[in-house]
C-alpha cells in the first residue's frame, strides 16, 4: 500500500501526523531528534487487558467516556437489533441481571482489589466488536457479554497519581486485533507468525467476506493470530507439542539492540521457577522471544530473558541495562479473571518507583502500557492501516524527567511507537513498516 493511499484510508488525526508536518511539528522533530540521547535507559511496563474508557473513561481531559457517543454505547445483537437490557452476565453471583444498555461502572457490584470474569479478547472477535467503527458488538460477541461494558471509578486507581502528574496518552492503539500472545509477539518484531502446514484442527474458517465462520488459532492462509504456545521450553506441562507453535525466524528488536552491542533484556515474573519446572506464575504466552528460534534454551540470545527479581536488584543498584521490557506474571498483571486491578496496579507503581527512586532515575524513560484491551469495550474507532489492525484504544503513561508533566497527550501512537523510540534512540534500522512509520512519543516528552 503507497502511502497515497494510506494517506486517504486513515482519519484526519492521523493524517496531520503522517502526511504533513507543519512548521510548529518540524521544530518538535528537530528538538526530539536533538535531545533524545539524553535518554540512557527505557523501561516498558506491559500490563495486561484494559481498553483506555475500562480505566482512564473518567480522566479529566482526556477522550473518555463522556465523549462517547449515545450510538456507539448501545450495543446490538449479532443480527444488530439493540438490546433492551446488557445480556446477562455469566460466571457471576455480584452483577444485576438487568444492567441498562449503557456503559456503568464496576466498582458498585465488584471492588478493583477483586478479579471480575475474563473477558473475550481474541483476533476476530475483536475485529466482530469492533464492527466497522461502530464499536457496538462488545457484548455480543463476548462470553462475558455485558461485562465488556464495565469501567472502573479513575480516581480510586493506583496508577491515577502518576498518570496525572506525567503525560497519558489517549490515543493510543494496540498494534494488532485480538489478545495477548499476538500483540506481545507484534511488540517486539513487528510481524506475523506463520505456521505452514497447522493442523487442520487449528485453522479458522472464514466466508467469502472474510467474517469468522469458525474460530481458530491459525489463518486459512498461515498466519498466527490467537492464543498459542511456543514449542520452546518452557511451556506449560503436559502440553502437547503438535499444538505448540514452532520456532518463528523473522527479525525481532532484540537482535537489531544486540547487533549494536546496546544492552537490553526481558523480565518476566516467575521465569526462574518456570525454568526449573517450580509451581509459577509466570505466563508463557507472555514472554515473546520464547516463540522465537534465536532464544531457545542454549542459545546465546538465552541471556536477556531475565526474572522480574532481577530487574527490581537492578534498578535499585542503578545496573538497568539501556532498554528493559517488564512482565508481570499472573495475578499481578491486571488480567480480568485471575488479577485484580488494584493490587496489579500497587505491583505497577512499586516497579515505576523502583526506577524513579534508583540510581537511573535521571536519564531513564518509563512508559507503562497494556498489551490488548482485553474484550472490554472502548468508544474510539481504531485507524485503519492494513489486516492486522490496530486493534482497540488502550492506556499508555509516559514516565520520568523527560515526560512533559500533567499533559493529556492526544497524538495518535500504537503499540509498535515503543520500537519506534528505540530505533530512534538508537540508530537501529526500522523492522517493518509499521514500526518505520508510527510515531516515536515526539509530543510526550520534552529534553533540556
Amino acid at each position: 500500500m503507497n502511502l497515497q493511499r494510506l494517506c486517504y484510508m486513515l482519519p484526519v488525526v492521523f493524517l496531520m501526523n503522517s502526511c504533513g508536518v507543519s512548521k510548529k511539528a518540524a521544530h518538535q522533530e528537530t528538538s526530539f531528534d536533538q535531545g533524545i540521547g539524553q535518554i540512557k535507559h527505557l523501561v516498558v511496563i506491559y500490563m495486561e487487558n484494559r481498553s483506555f474508557d475500562n480505566l482512564y473513561g473518567e480522566f479529566k481531559g482526556a477522550n473518555g467516556i463522556q465523549n462517547a457517543k449515545k450510538v456507539n454505547i448501545i450495543q446490538v445483537d449479532e443480527d444488530g437489533k439493540p438490546y433492551q437490557y446488557l445480556p446477562e452476565i455469566p460466571r457471576n453471583n455480584s452483577f444485576p441481571t438487568n444492567l441498562p444498555n449503557a456503559l456503568f461502572n464496576i466498582d458498585q457490584y465488584v471492588p478493583s482489589d477483586k478479579a471480575t470474569p475474563d473477558v473475550t479478547h481474541r483476533f476476530f472477535h475483536n475485529q466482530l466488536q469492533i464492527n466497522g467503527g461502530k464499536m457496538d458488538k462488545f457484548a455480543a460477541y463476548n462470553d462475558s457479554k455485558g461485562l465488556a461494558m464495565g469501567y472502573y471509578n479513575t480516581k480510586k486507581i493506583p496508577l491515577y497519581p502518576i498518570a496525572k502528574k506525567y503525560t497519558l496518552c489517549d490515543n493510543f492503539f494496540q498494534s494488532v486485533f485480538g489478545g495477548s500472545y499476538f500483540n506481545h509477539v507484534y511488540l517486539i518484531s513487528a510481524a506475523v507468525p506463520v505456521w505452514p502446514n497447522a493442523p487442520e484442527s487449528l485453522v479458522a474458517k472464514l466466508d467469502a467476506n472474510g467474517k469468522m465462520i469458525k474460530d481458530g488459532i491459525v489463518t486459512p492462509d498461515g498466519y498466527v493470530v490467537n492464543h498459542v504456545y511456543s514449542r520452546n521450553t518452557p511451556y506449560p506441562a503436559k502440553s502437547d507439542t503438535s499444538q505448540l507453535l514452532p520456532s518463528q525466524t523473522m527479525p525481532t528488536i532484540g537482535e537489531r539492540l544486540s547487533e549494536k552491542n546496546i544492552s537490553w533484556a526481558w523480565y518476566s515474573e516467575g521465569w526462574d521457577d518456570a525454568v526449573a519446572g517450580r509451581k509459577n506464575n509466570f505466563a508463557y504466552n507472555h514472554e515473546p522471544f520464547l516463540y522465537f528460534d534465536k532464544y531457545q534454551e542454549g542459545t546465546e540470545g538465552r541471556k536477556h530473558m531475565k526474572d522480574q527479581n532481577d530487574f527490581i536488584k537492578a534498578a535499585n543498584e542503578g545496573n538497568l541495562p539501556s532498554v528493559s521490557f517488564v512482565k508481570p506474571g499472573g495475578g499481578n498483571d491486571e488480567h480480568p479473571g485471575g488479577s485484580a486491578v488494584y493490587s496489579s496496579e500497587a505491583l505497577a507503581v512499586n516497579l515505576i518507583n523502583a526506577v524513579l527512586d534508583g540510581p537511573n532515575a535521571k536519564d531513564a524513560l518509563v512508559i507503562l502500557t497494556y498489551d490488548e484491551f482485553g474484550g472490554f469495550f472502548d468508544h474510539v474507532a481504531p485507524p485503519v492501516i492494513d489486516r492486522w489492525g490496530p486493534g482497540s484504544r488502550i492506556p499508555a503513561i509516559v514516565i520520568g524527567p523527560f515526560a512533559k508533566k500533567g499533559v493529556v497527550d492526544h497524538t495518535p501512537y500504537e503499540t509498535v511507537s515503543i520500537l519506534s523510540f528505540i530505533e530512534h534512540r538508537w540508530g537501529i534500522k526500522p523492522l517493518a513498516e509499521r514500526d518505520k512509520n508510527a510515531n516515536p512519543f515526539r509530543n510526550a516528552l520534552i529534553f533540556k
